[in-house]
């Protein structure tokens, strides 16, 4: 956001946005637990201006990150201990997920152990050389825009996290971890309006979808 507050912590519509995803899950009959990961320099500010005026109903961990994102998630796996049941990798900053969004995802991760939300591309996609020179122009029918959350089961995400560890391998989400172990991981519809706030425009883009929503009555996790 090239600005002095972090992404996840401005406001949107009053609340920081990290406070309205949070609020999702909280809301979620079929979460049982979460962990929150932010910077360590950030752990008692969100104490203070996260946690306490969200006022979740269930039990929060908030817990330091890494170096990079997946350091993060695996720092928040190390605290889960192995056994039953499924874990749910969402972005702070996504903010706009619905609930039978969210839930469709734990089912299907429940029955195949693997389950993400996306959309399908709906613009040509091409890919280039180093050059940006189109190289090919890619089928767009088969192509799909991953987004999260993204649900696991527990010993399946741990195992693909260690792995990647182990082999210093990188992935630009947690689901290409899985794919590495041979896991089919399936993958659902999602929708545009579950954005990722990473930039100004997102944010605009965040403040009218709010603004659509509030006209419905609804709100984001609704």
């Amino acid at each position: 956001m090239s600005g002095s507050v972090r992404k996840q912590y401005i406001a949107l519509d009053g609340i920081p946005i990290l406070g309205h995803t949070l609020n999702i899950f909280d809301r979620c009959a079929m979460v049982k637990r979460i962990i929150v990961v932010v910077p360590e320099a950030d752990l008692d500010f969100c104490r203070q201006e996260i946690l306490r005026p969200a006022r979740p109903q269930k039990d929060v961990n908030l817990i330091p990150g890494g170096a990079q994102r997946q350091d993060s998630v695996y720092n928040a796996l190390k605290t889960i201990d192995p056994g039953q049941g499924v874990v749910i990798i969402h972005d702070g900053v996504r903010p706009f997920v619905r609930q039978e969004q969210l839930v469709a995802c734990i089912e299907g991760a429940a029955e195949l152990g693997a389950c993400i939300l996306g959309i399908p591309a709906f613009d040509t996609v091409k890919k280039v050389n180093p050059k940006h020179e189109i190289i090919q122009t890619l089928q767009r029918e088969a192509l799909w825009l991953a987004q999260t959350p993204q649900v696991f089961e527990i010993n399946l995400i741990k195992k693909a996290h260690e792995m990647a560890k182990q082999e210093e391998f990188k992935g630009t989400d947690d689901a290409a971890l899985v794919e590495r172990l041979g896991k089919a991981v399936k993958i659902i519809p999602g929708s545009r309006h579950n954005i990722k706030i990473t930039d100004p425009e997102d944010l605009d883009l965040a403040r009218a979808i709010m603004k659509d929503w509030s006209k419905d009555a609804g709100n984001p996790g609704g």
